[in-house]
């Protein structure tokens, strides 16, 4: 496309931010008239490309996420709005628009940014106040766009002093001051310090829209802060004319110079609090601010520091931003009656960020793009590392080959980038992730062999590609040719102009390393006429938390998947695909697949709850104390534990959660106890007067006693590792109720609607059929991890609930995602449970098999011949949702199945942590 493109494209859509929106006719004639201002202007082909892209764009939505606020609060800025000029805001919303952000998500940020900023203190108040909130939103989602804007909101608003806290790595810090430059600054801050990188101008981004103001900056995007830099200013905070901002990097040496610094150079002296109104954002606020006793003494200390911070200032904010709201902030069952004491926990607020719904995010990845029956949409798994790179491996491991797996991501990488160019995305940054190591001598070596590999395909090309049918003699075009039939040839469906496209497309990618040894990978601002980047990126942590590569489209991502919170960070490849979402694809174990699906329920579960206690008018301390008693928690706790060796009680509370055996024993005597308490509760089912109807679940008997159900649970056989449906919580939760909420229970009994009959539960039942982890079984139990870590099929808990208060819980999970009646949607099954009358016990009858592919494992011997029995409990809303029971973690035995907690080499490093 031409560069005159690009320009009518930003003036169309500056003009039509205020209007409102257009037919289909009136938006062509418009662009029309628009494009006549800049000869030639652009032909019919352009012209309509540009109004099908705005189309798009006036139809993706955000909605406003939910409030829980702590008692005491005031809003102030409504009344104070008359008197702030936005000039900080308004350059912000422009680049917004110009890079290309939907009217309707502007609009939603700056609604959304406007609740937190009313949060925060009115810093023209003369007195001393201290407010500490979070943001909960999604992984790379939009989180830096989010606090940008408050940032500028709060410039606006008379904060004098602004403070981000970018995480752990100088990646990471550099990028978010690059971020900071483009959306507050307006200007490149390298260039203050007397060095220009890459030939940037010195007026960036903000400050196309305004450069008469500009916010004092004492860190660049090349240097941290520095006491000794910040010296050769003599200003003390308070001459400071325009709002002082700083972009520091986690560290605890670089945030006790600033706590030097500031110290120094406050108008009021070492010996004194700060008047100025300061704002502290946290960034990835999860990772090393939390006071744990369980972590490093390093995390204990920047979490001393943080605070110290705060105490310097008579008016201060703390806002935590994070995706993962697992945060050890909230789980520490050691401390449940003390949240209120703990330093930095978010006691005013605590506001969840909804995504748009163009988001690529562990939803659509992990729950929608699996549906029951069909291969999943993205995700393609990895069952050929062990012999050439095993999960688990030591420092001097020697990387001797590269597994077939990644090979086929490095050609489909290759083919999305040749795709993406004839589609006319030629400009654009397109990216693969691999991430395999946490150690960083195998990352280059991983590195050199796929650089081998690249190399070795693009000689291939450059030889034989202009060749037409004869290029398919060259084996690498002939493979690459087999990987565009498997993957794209239903998203462009010509060979031969991929063929003839492939050596331009490819000639410049570059295979390279991304940890704390290795450079900033630079990405030039994408415009019409020029290249962009193709980039291969190998690393560990630093491409794990906030790094965004840019265009990442390929991933193939081998981790120990007991990383759990740290594992949804690592999920690189969230974030937005506009125009190629159907060429991404990610290589990664099953039972990796199986933990994403499991933390995208539990996560989609407390953004829900948030919304709850919202409507309810909850404290952020309920919140907490509802993250803490998730069950998901459990899991959390055990990892976070896994040093100390012992066993743990953890409080969960099962008011309106599902659990189910996802694991279960392999041991004989198990499986032949399980299978009798199936035939006995089954045999009462059927011998009963209980009413019975057909489902496409199977069948489901109503009205079942509360004694039958107790009865099958106390004879039940659990895996140890199956931590949620031990039965003595689970029995000492339903006892109490036993009475009038669980008095009378649905019972499902799964079968499959097509197969074989087997009778050994002693009815006719076809039973359905899951994966398991072969690595498990040496431990005498096997997972249902398959693809979804889960025994039970999507929807299953509508089973048994009021056709009528279904179908208004559907209407309603509508309205909340903005969905219209006619646009196709998976409903999560938590909102039939949060109508159910009665609750509902579903037993399986499984028969295990080997993951696709490794039917001839030795592994698999292992597996029981025979079908065995799960069952899966769906629990309505208690009149006492708080309650809760003790559950006991053996981390010793946890730590005997998943090895020691393994810790990247970059946060080993002193001078990242």
């Amino acid at each position: 496309m031409s560069s005159i493109f690009d320009t009518v494209k930003d003036m169309v859509e500056m003009g039509l931010f205020s209007q409102p929106r257009k037919s289909e006719s009136e938006l062509r004639e418009f662009i029309k008239s628009v494009a006549t201002v800049f000869p030639p202007g652009l032909n019919d082909e352009e012209l309509e490309k540009l109004a099908k892209e705005i189309e798009f764009k006036q139809g993706i939505k955000a909605g406003l996420g939910a409030v829980v606020d702590g008692e005491g609060f005031e809003p102030w800025l409504d009344d104070a709005k008359a008197s702030i000029t936005p000039y900080y805001w308004s350059r912000y919303e422009k680049l917004l628009l110009q890079n290309g952000l939907p009217k309707d998500v502007i609009r939603t940020t700056d609604k959304v940014t406007d609740t937190i900023l009313s949060r925060l203190g009115n810093p023209y108040l003369e007195k001393q106040w201290d407010r500490r909130g979070m943001v909960v939103g999604h992984v790379q989602s939009g989180k830096t766009a989010n606090y940008t804007g408050l940032i500028c909101k709060a410039a606006d608003a008379g904060y004098r002093l602004i403070i981000i806290i970018a995480g752990i790595h100088t990646n990471l810090r550099n990028q978010t001051q690059e971020r900071i430059d483009e959306g507050f600054i307006g200007f490149d801050s390298g260039k203050d310090w007397g060095r220009v990188v890459g030939g940037r101008k010195y007026v960036i981004g903000a400050g196309n829209f305004g450069a008469e103001r500009r916010p004092v900056t004492l860190t660049t995007r090349i240097h941290d802060f520095n006491k000794s830099r910040a010296d050769s200013d003599r200003s003390q905070i308070g001459d400071y004319v325009e709002p002082v901002v700083l972009v520091i990097k986690k560290n605890h040496r670089t945030l006790q110079n600033l706590l030097d610094w500031l110290k120094d150079n406050s108008a009021s002296g070492d010996q004194q609090m700060i008047e100025q109104p300061m704002l502290l954002i946290d960034d990835e606020a999860d990772n090393a601010s939390i006071n744990t006793k369980y972590g490093k003494k390093l995390i204990t200390t920047i979490n001393g520091q943080i605070r110290d911070l705060l105490k310097l200032f008579h008016r201060s904010c703390y806002v935590a931003y994070t995706a993962t709201p697992f945060a050890n902030i909230f789980i520490d069952p050691d401390q449940d009656d003390d949240m209120h004491g703990e330093d930095l926990f978010p006691a005013d607020f605590i506001i969840g960020l909804d995504a748009p719904d163009n988001y690529f995010g562990a939803t659509k990845v992990f729950i929608d793009g699996l549906p029951d029956d069909d291969e999943p949409q993205w995700l393609r798994t990895i069952q050929d590392n062990e012999d050439i790179l095993p999960i688990n491996h030591k420092q001097d491991f020697i990387l001797n080959g590269v597994p077939n797996s990644l090979i086929k991501a490095v050609r489909s990488f290759l083919l999305a980038r040749t795709i993406r160019n004839l589609r006319g995305e030629e400009h654009k940054h397109c990216s693969m992730l691999i991430n395999a190591s946490w150690r960083n001598p195998i990352q280059k070596q991983i590195r050199n062999r796929v650089h081998d590999v690249v190399e070795t395909i693009k000689n291939s090309v450059r030889l034989n590609a202009s060749l037409g049918e004869a290029a398919l003699s060259d084996p690498e075009i002939f493979a690459l040719k087999q990987v565009w039939e498997e993957e794209f040839a239903d998203n462009f469906a010509d060979w031969s102009k991929i063929q003839a496209q492939l050596h331009d497309a490819i000639a410049a990618t570059s295979v390279v390393v991304v940890n704390k040894d290795s450079g900033f990978l630079e990405y030039p601002k994408e415009k019409s006429g020029s290249k962009g980047k193709s980039y291969i990126a190998v690393g560990g942590y630093a491409l794990s938390r906030g790094l965004t590569l840019e265009g990442l489209t390929i991933t193939w991502f081998l981790r120990n998947t007991m990383m759990y919170d740290t594992l949804m960070q690592m999920g690189r490849w969230f974030g937005y695909r506009t125009g190629y979402e159907d060429l991404c694809r990610i290589w990664m174990p099953d039972e990796a697949i199986g933990w994403y699906s499991f933390i995208a329920n539990a996560t989609n579960e407390l953004h829900d709850e948030l919304k709850d206690m919202e409507k309810a008018k909850a404290t952020p301390e309920q919140f907490g104390l509802a993250v803490r008693s998730h069950p998901a928690s459990l899991l959390v706790t055990a990892r976070n534990k896994m040093g100390s060796g012992r066993k743990i009680i953890s409080s969960v509370g099962l008011s309106n959660e599902f659990i189910e055996t996802s694991k279960v024993s392999i041991a004989p005597k198990s499986i032949e106890n399980n299978i009798r308490l199936a035939r006995e509760l089954i045999a009462k089912c059927f011998d009963g007067e209980f009413h019975k109807e057909s489902c496409k679940w199977g069948q489901l008997f109503v009205g079942i006693d509360f004694d039958v159900v107790d009865y099958f649970l106390s004879g039940w056989d659990n895996a140890e590792q199956s931590i949620l449906t031990k039965t003595e919580p689970v029995r000492a939760y339903l006892r109490p109720r036993k009475d009038d909420e669980v008095s009378k229970w649905d019972v499902l009994i799964v079968s499959l609607n097509k197969g074989t009959f087997d009778d050994s539960l002693g009815v006719e039942i076809i039973p359905i059929q899951r994966y398991v982890c072969l690595d498990d079984l040496k431990h005498n139990f096997m997972s249902f991890s398959g693809k979804k870590m889960r025994v039970a099929s999507r929807g299953v808990e509508k089973a048994g609930v009021d056709p009528i208060k279904a179908e208004k819980a559907e209407e309603e999970y509508r309205r909340n995602n903005q969905k219209t009646p006619t646009e196709k949607l998976n409903y999560p099954d938590g909102i039939y449970r949060k109508v159910r009358d009665r609750p509902l016990l579903i037993i399986y009858y499984v028969q295990a098999t080997p993951p696709k592919g490794r039917e001839s494992d030795p592994k698999a011997e292992r597996i029981p011949s025979s079908p065995v029995v799960a069952w899966g409990m769906s629990l309505p809303v208690s009149n006492k949702p708080s309650d809760k029971v003790e559950y006991l973690v053996n981390t010793i035995r946890y730590q005997e199945m998943f090895g020691e907690y393994q810790e990247d080499e970059d946060l080993l490093a002193d001078d990242h942590i």
